[in-house]
């Protein structure tokens, strides 16, 4: 009985703490990733790192065509050749291999390199408009209710539709 007393009880202080605290706080949220995505920035930077992307797969479908008609060109010709030069092109064909899986692994850090160097500003513009928007409304906290990130109830204000609007003003004032 003690036990449910003294359970009770801190049930009661932490409830009136939490109070408290909400009180004196002004609390909002925001979907970062929807905002950043609804960004013309980002819009820009992903239709550009997919025509880089789809250049990398163009000339990595190439090099696999060629390598596919060298290959079948070798195995028709095999019986006509010596053993030595059958040996010879075996190694040829390893190497155009090889260099397909290098230019592949290249490409593919060359885009996330390209991808880090376009965001990388999208994203710190996103973060400053969201904090210039708190900051003006008074906010002392902003929790991204993105999915994932470990927000499980947004109730409080949002954030997005001033964000936007200081994205469109912001926009508008470096076009003028």
């Amino acid at each position: 009985m003690k036990q449910v007393k003294s359970v009770s009880l801190f049930l009661i202080c932490l409830v009136a703490f939490s109070s408290t605290v909400h009180a004196q706080n002004k609390i909002a949220h925001i979907n970062s990733q929807k905002f950043i995505e609804s960004m013309p920035a980002y819009k820009s930077a992903m239709k550009e790192l997919q025509q880089i992307d789809k250049s990398y797969r163009k000339d990595v479908d190439e090099m696999l065509k060629e390598a596919e008609k060298t290959n079948k060109r070798y195995q028709a010709e095999q019986d006509q050749v010596s053993q030595q030069e059958n040996k010879a092109r075996a190694e040829r064909l390893k190497e155009m291999q090889d260099n397909i899986m290098k230019f592949s692994d290249n490409a593919k850090k060359d885009l996330q390199k390209k991808r880090e160097e376009l965001l990388r500003p999208v994203y710190e513009k996103a973060r400053e408009i969201i904090q210039k928007v708190a900051r003006d409304q008074g906010y002392d906290y902003v929790l991204d209710s993105t999915t994932g990130t470990g927000l499980l109830l947004a109730d409080g204000y949002d954030l997005m539709d001033d964000a936007k609007a200081e994205l469109a003003k912001m926009t508008s004032e470096s076009s003028n």
